[in-house]
């Protein structure tokens, strides 16, 4: 997928996680939350990878090219996007009530994050 089309999938996958994120919570909304944001991450990676390869610069796995990222200043809060990393690992990889919950919780901040790489992304290119 060319760059600026996995770029607009993921400016639209944003929209929708936010539009979820302005709902009050019940467990069903704290679901569909962390699933928008399971794929807006998915997402999210991917298009920073597209666009670091277009630079250049060649990263495989979401960590590594979050790591690249940092280092050309594209994010700025390395430890958030690793909490952002890990809690998706967490939410693909085990379930319960509290991780959920734990995890909800820290999403608006996670979407803050996720918006301004897409704007970051924009401006570059």
């Amino acid at each position: 997928m060319a760059l600026k089309d996995r770029l607009k999938e993921y400016e639209k996958c944003l929209k929708k996680f936010e539009e979820v994120l302005n709902i009050p919570e019940n467990e069903f909304i704290r679901d569909s939350a962390i699933k928008r944001f399971e794929l807006c991450f998915e997402l999210g990676w991917k298009t920073l990878k597209d666009y670091l390869n277009e630079e250049g610069i060649f990263c495989r796995s979401p960590k590594n090219c979050l790591k690249e990222a940092f280092s050309i200043g594209l994010i700025d809060d390395e430890d958030e996007w690793l909490l952002i990393l890990e809690d998706r690992n967490l939410s693909v990889h085990t379930y319960n009530e509290e991780l959920a919950e734990d995890i909800y919780k820290r999403l608006s901040k996670h979407f803050k994050a996720m918006k301004t790489l897409l704007k970051r992304i924009k401006e570059n290119i």
